[in-house]
């Protein structure tokens, strides 16, 4: 093969090829993020929207466990704006209940949590939906929160996967979207955009790296592309993974979730309006969603989909969406804010072709898939994204920390040292 070209290629330039790119930069290793699409950030995309040109965050949206995440820190040195209140005031409309007194609610929710917690601590192995009372008041509602959580729906999940995740149930939104901070954290990353990676032959000793625009090589590559392009075969191997690393891969699927923002011409929602709504379901044939009501002020809603339903909508197309989102709000606002729509955007994670969904789950039974998937190959390849963090996966920034120890495992193995942390 002769001697490499660089000491790492990144594969990918969401959060985690950002955070591999920044950490390789200051230990001084040569590298070169190669990214399939037209821009960077992966799933964190902000879209300015409607008449007033307001932020809109397709993807990540919240920055989860927000006292051990390192965004937050990223966000007061670039000045953006966030809100530590989460949710907000809750309005539960639905099923003969109207309140903002979520007290049942709430407490249905801890329950679940807390038999789903001490099922792991026994040493029990089983989908989440086994460990949850299935026909109580609150079943329907607390799965389709889940499928949000987790953009699958409960049966579909390994309970011991989703008690690893270390959360501290701090969720702040970004004024200006999460997307727009990874854009502006990784403006000074050297991408080649519109690079789509083909093949890597890992035969040793270093590694080549094929796209349309030609051949790289390198001692290491760090793939931080999605389980959904992994698992899809969008990259070819030379030699094959081997098949633990493809049953890991194959048992980390990504699931469902999108979100439809209806834009309106005034404030269609009354005078003190909640900052979340939750249109319960009426019928069998109906489905729970939730919406932000003006997120920081602004003219839009935004409805949330997850799972089974939300790769369904998907299939049914944006209109269909809109549609879905804007009779439930019609249910409790009356018909006439339709007048008010000026405009829509509707999110279709699972067929972007970057990405292919939205983000990972262990299956029942799989709950080691992620140490698997994250352990590197030969010394030459290592494996980061959301689907590899052991305890912050799903999220924006157990991508980016990945990424950042993706680098640290590739720097040691050629004998770089670690800078600290951020």
């Amino acid at each position: 093969m002769g001697a490499a070209d660089l000491d790492v290629i990144i594969v990918g330039a969401g959060a985690a090829g950002i955070g591999a790119a920044k950490r390789c930069a200051d230990l001084g290793l040569s590298f070169k993020v190669l990214e399939a699409s037209h821009r960077i950030g992966g799933r964190a995309y902000t879209e300015m929207i409607g008449p007033k040109q307001q932020p809109f965050d397709l993807g990540c949206h919240w920055m989860h466990s927000a006292s051990l995440n390192p965004m937050v820190a990223i966000a007061d040195r670039l000045g953006l704006g966030y809100t530590t209140s989460g949710w907000g005031r809750l309005r539960i409309v639905g099923r003969d209940i109207d309140t903002e007194d979520d007290t049942g609610w709430a407490s249905f929710y801890e329950n679940a949590n807390e038999r789903i917690s001490a099922a792991v601590r026994e040493g029990k192995e089983a989908a989440v939906v086994d460990l949850v009372p299935s026909d109580e008041s609150w079943t329907l509602s607390w799965a389709y929160v889940f499928s949000l959580l987790t953009s699958f729906d409960p049966d579909q999940v390994s309970a011991v996967d989703l008690m690893a995740y270390n959360d501290t149930g701090e969720n702040w939104p970004l004024r200006e979207g999460y997307g727009y901070l990874i854009n502006r954290l990784g403006a000074d990353v050297p991408v080649a955009l519109n690079t789509q990676v083909t093949r890597i032959d890992w035969s040793g000793p270093g590694v080549r790296v094929e796209t349309p625009r030609g051949t790289l090589s390198a001692s290491t590559v760090i793939l931080s592309v999605s389980t959904g392009i992994l698992g899809a075969g969008d990259i070819l191997f030379d030699p094959v993974l081997p098949t633990a690393k493809q049953e890991a891969i194959h048992h980390l699927p990504l699931g469902g979730h999108n979100r439809i923002a209806l834009v309106f011409d005034g404030p269609v929602f009354g005078e003190d309006p909640p900052a979340s709504l939750a249109v319960q379901a009426n019928t069998e044939d109906d489905v729970q969603m939730s919406f932000r009501i003006n997120p920081f002020g602004y003219d839009y809603v935004v409805g949330m989909t997850g799972g089974r339903y939300s790769d369904w909508l998907e299939d049914a197309g944006p209109e269909a969406s809109v549609e879905v989102a804007l009779e439930k709000l019609k249910r409790v606002y009356g018909s006439e804010i339709a007048k008010h729509l000026v405009a829509t955007n509707v999110t279709a994670w699972r067929g972007d072709p970057w990405v292919k969904g939205a983000y990972s789950a262990a299956q029942p039974g799989h709950a080691d898939a992620r140490a698997i998937l994250r352990a590197p190959l030969s010394d030459r390849l290592f494996f980061a994204g959301e689907a590899t963090h052991g305890s912050f996966f799903s999220t924006c920034h157990g991508a980016y920390l990945s990424g950042i120890g993706a680098a640290d495992a590739a720097a040691e193995v050629m004998g770089v040292g670690r800078v600290s942390s951020p």
